[in-house]
């Protein structure tokens, strides 16, 4: 079973402008580890639950159990905390969009000149007393007003909170990505440690036989006693080497474990092995798949919300307007009066030009930066590929060549030495040469699929769908 197989989801809701992304997440980082077993597996969660989704029924690794990359990946995307962080601020950002829509709150007055001057007038209204009185009395004036944007503003700001929305989506699943590529990678570095450690143990074994083979031949007086100590030196150090390959897979164990903020690793075996029969893919069809790289989707996204950005600044170019309406009361005369007004303020000198300049150079600077994203990606992609190439070659050199030329050679000097026509020297150095290609080998598979992990993460997608999409093609242009 490889990871492009598995249907993972981390629990936290993606909006629906991303369903590119949620569809390469279900095949990224396919690390092609073909797994020997899964004692246990965990219950997906789908993609439209969100953080308060029930996991209960989220079967967790018991205690030395053996763990698979799906299980990695499953515990890493459930407690990573980088992923809540981002998850936070999608949430976040939900709220400035739904801040963006609201209308703006009406305003209530309440104005009262010459408080307290309320004695109705009495005698001749036209006497000098009767004037003052009537200038003198307590008016009182209740306004509510209410502004009204025009121009488009609010569902200009909408659709700007709307693309930053999008765009935290985005980088939430640039991020997962990235952490699914890195577990990939370090579960690979467990299993490379695995190997080196069986290796290492072999290793030792050998050494024990040949200790054995030079003792009996030192007893039966055919080979001196210093033999014997050569002999012996080779197997501390065979010795030496098992308990350094011992102490790289508990180093190798704990990042992994890590990833999931556990403190020790609670798995006793990491399931998996290392071969690969899968051939680096043609350039040109990877060159195509980068732009399908989070990264490079959320560039382009950028420009569409710097460009929204500019169109809330070109709406704001048009004034509000300002409705008012109200009533005054005249405590002496009695009687109330209806009011109204209309306020817009005159654009003579702010223009909002300062920002319209501003946004339209971050426009520019959003196409620049999917150029820069595009070459950066491209450029990444031709080394990991140049890379590849060199260390599949590597690959298939050991294994056909060297590899069995090795181990040839050193079963014809254990059988020489056996009998007589080989010295020690010969043997050790024939055991030695076989240990470091072996080693050499392991390092080269971990090394090619540490590559292959990241390509997979530049492009999106598992190397598999290369080779379908290959083929659907091909039997297209037959048809």
């Amino acid at each position: 079973m490889k990871l492009s197989d598995l249907s993972i989801a981390p629990g936290y809701r993606i909006t629906s402008a991303l369903p590119l992304i949620s569809l390469t997440i279900l095949l990224l980082v396919s690390v092609n580890l073909q797994l020997k077993a899964e004692p246990y597996s965990f219950t997906t969660i789908t993609h439209g639950q969100g953080n308060d989704g029930d996991t209960s029924d989220l079967i967790i690794p018991e205690k030395k159990a053996n763990l698979t990359l799906h299980d990695a990946v499953n515990l890493t995307l459930l407690r990573n905390p980088e992923l809540a962080a981002f998850a936070r601020e999608m949430r976040a950002l939900e709220g400035a969009t739904l801040q963006a829509g609201l209308l703006r709150n009406p305003e209530f007055s309440v104005n009262v000149e010459n408080a307290g001057n309320i004695q109705k007038l009495r005698g001749d209204i036209n006497s000098p007393e009767s004037i003052v009185q009537e200038v003198t009395q307590q008016v009182t004036t209740i306004r509510i007003g209410q502004l009204i944007e025009l121009g488009g503003k609010r569902a200009a700001r909408v659709s700007a909170a709307r693309l930053g929305e999008e765009l935290a989506a985005m980088d939430f699943e640039s991020r997962r990505i990235e952490i699914m590529a890195r577990v990939a990678n370090l579960y690979t570095d467990v299993l490379a440690g695995q190997e080196r450690l069986k290796l290492a143990e072999e290793t030792k074994r050998l050494a024990q036989n040949v200790v054995d083979t030079v003792t009996y031949r030192v007893q039966s007086g055919k080979v001196p006693p210093i033999e014997e100590t050569r002999a012996k030196v080779g197997l501390s150090t065979a010795n030496i080497e098992f308990e350094q390959a011992q102490r790289d897979l508990i180093s190798a164990r704990k990042r992994l474990a890590l990833m999931w903020d556990s403190a020790a690793p609670q798995f006793d075996k990491a399931l998996g092995v290392l071969e690969v029969s899968v051939a680096p893919p043609d350039f040109q069809i990877l060159q195509e798949r980068v732009m399908n790289n989070p990264m490079a989707l959320r560039a382009m996204k950028n420009i569409e919300h710097r460009k929204a950005l500019l169109e809330v600044e070109q709406t704001r170019r048009i004034p509000n307007l300002t409705v008012n309406a109200g009533v005054v009361n005249y405590a002496v005369v009695g009687g109330n009066t209806a009011i109204a007004s209309v306020v817009i303020p005159l654009p003579i000198f702010d223009r909002n030009q300062g920002n319209l300049k501003e946004a339209h150079q971050r426009v520019g600077k959003a196409e620049d930066e999917r150029m820069v994203m595009e070459l950066r990606l491209k450029t990444e992609l031709a080394q990991s590929y140049e890379a590849m190439s060199a260390i599949w070659n590597e690959i298939n050199i050991l294994r056909d060549e060297i590899i069995p030329g090795a181990k040839s050679a050193f079963s014809v000097m254990r059988r020489g030495y056996e009998l007589g026509k080989f010295g020690l020297l010969e043997l050790l150095d024939a055991q030695r040469v076989l240990f470091q290609n072996q080693m050499l080998y392991v390092r080269a598979l971990a090394n090619y699929q540490r590559l292959v992990n990241d390509i997979e993460r530049l492009i999106a997608a598992p190397f598999e769908s290369l080779t379908d999409a290959r083929g659907a093609t091909k039997n297209k242009e037959e048809r």
